[in-house]
């Protein structure tokens, strides 16, 4: 979906694939007959936006038989599709857990930690960075000029050293030559941006400042997700001018919310919460404890209480652990609310007493796009835990998937239109 700015730009809207397993390319293309067409025909709009996730597999066969894009980009017109925009930040095997894979076979466990893996103090991310943005250059549609990648945030934060440190700034140099290069050759900008994520290097706006302030920003930027900027417990209007102060550019928006809980320590949310701690995906939890007689607190670094301290939010401390299993085993007091990294869908309401962040996102949307200019021209649901859900929430086929998507979708457009936006029709 396509949206008028006031201003006049063009906001595109999408939807991201990973939540959908595919470690080759057939797996893709029967991503779009299965799911991507009959979202698009459940909303009824004739034209719906991917954000597309591209395992190193699918990447490499892609830029090995050019022909391969050209399929894909037919593939995509066949069912009213169109592509801006990339989740480069799992490698691949994103799906897999511990005993098989979705194709059947042998995996050594869950993704975690795993998905954080290669980073940017490697050759190998890089080189796949540089190979999505070839493929998304000759995937835009033919009136668009401007695609983007979402990345991890540098890399998980242990262990990290100096050396660590100056290697990933040369990839990341050597990352905005490339894109450069992408530019010159092919006539598109394609823009890369690091995700702030808890737990990581860059886990909020403060620290993207910090570790992405030098870079070139031409090329460079932030990917802002709403759930992993709600289990930080960042404002958004405050992170959204901190990052315009340091010149740090918004490449995207993945439009997400974190569960939240407000009385941990209750009994019956514990019991609703551990429903929520399953073996596939990493789900780190945070519990702000705000000092008596200071402003709520935005931002800033976090302390994981057990591994590593991070720093102290501004009139309060922030502690949290690398998983919800762990917070629920004792590794958070549970005296103050919870919020955890479980993408949890943008229309739906928790199941009492668990709520979402949903109105983190609302901020974040209107602190990015309520204003006289668009913050970012680039929206992507990424809700790719759908079947990490409890059973009982669990959509049970790809008719359900399709829906409870369109619904998210649906969702997302009524609050664009509500911030003044029009919706764009082919």
């Amino acid at each position: 979906m396509r949206f008028r700015h006031p201003d006049g730009s063009t906001v595109h809207v999408a939807y991201c694939t990973n939540v959908h397993p595919a470690e080759d390319l057939a797996g893709v293309l029967g991503q779009l007959r299965r799911f991507a067409g009959p979202v698009r025909e459940r909303l009824g709009v004739p034209r719906l936006g991917l954000g597309l996730w591209l395992s190193r597999p699918v990447c490499e066969t892609l830029v090995a038989e050019p022909r391969e894009i050209v399929r894909l980009r037919d593939a995509l017109a066949e069912h009213g599709l169109e592509v801006v925009t990339l989740n480069g930040f799992p490698y691949q095997g994103f799906h897999d857990y511990e005993g098989v894979s979705d194709a059947g076979s042998a995996v050594p466990g869950a993704p975690k930690q795993r998905v954080y893996h290669p980073d940017w103090t490697t050759r190998e991310r890089l080189d796949y960075t540089l190979d999505l943005a070839r493929v998304l250059a000759g995937l835009l549609p033919a009136d668009v000029t401007s695609g983007s990648i979402s990345t991890l945030p540098l890399a998980w934060r242990t262990p990290w050293t100096p050396e660590r440190s100056a290697t990933a700034m040369e990839m990341l140099d050597r990352l905005a030559a490339g894109l450069a290069e992408v530019a010159a050759t092919t006539g598109r900008t394609i823009r890369v941006g690091f995700e702030p994520e808890p737990g990581c290097i860059v886990e909020n706006t403060t620290q993207a400042v910090h570790h992405l302030g030098g870079v070139d920003h031409d090329y460079l930027g932030v990917c802002l997700d709403a759930c992993h900027l709600a289990v930080q417990f960042e404002d958004p209007g405050e992170a959204v001018e901190r990052l315009a102060v340091a010149g740090l550019p918004v490449v995207k928006l993945q439009a997400s919310c974190a569960l939240q809980v407000g009385r941990p320590a209750d009994a019956t949310a514990r019991e609703a919460l551990a429903a929520f701690a399953e073996p596939r995906f990493l789900h780190q939890t945070r519990e702000r404890h705000v000092q008596e007689g200071t402003r709520d607190p935005g931002m800033a670094h976090g302390r994981v209480r057990g591994t590593s301290d991070l720093g102290q939010v501004h009139g309060g401390e922030l502690w949290g652990t690398d998983d919800l299993g762990e917070a629920l085993e004792g590794g958070l007091p549970g005296d103050a609310p919870w919020r955890v990294h479980f993408h949890v869908p943008l229309h739906a309401t928790p199941v009492p007493p668990l709520t979402s962040t949903q109105g983190v996102l609302d901020e974040t949307l209107r602190a990015l796009l309520a204003g006289p200019s668009a913050l970012t021209r680039h929206v992507e649901v990424e809700t790719y835990t759908w079947q990490a859900l409890p059973e009982d929430r669990r959509p049970e086929t790809d008719e359900a998937l399709a829906e409870g998507i369109a619904l998210e979708l649906a969702w997302i457009r009524d609050r664009l239109i509500d911030l003044g936006l029009k919706e764009e029709t082919p």
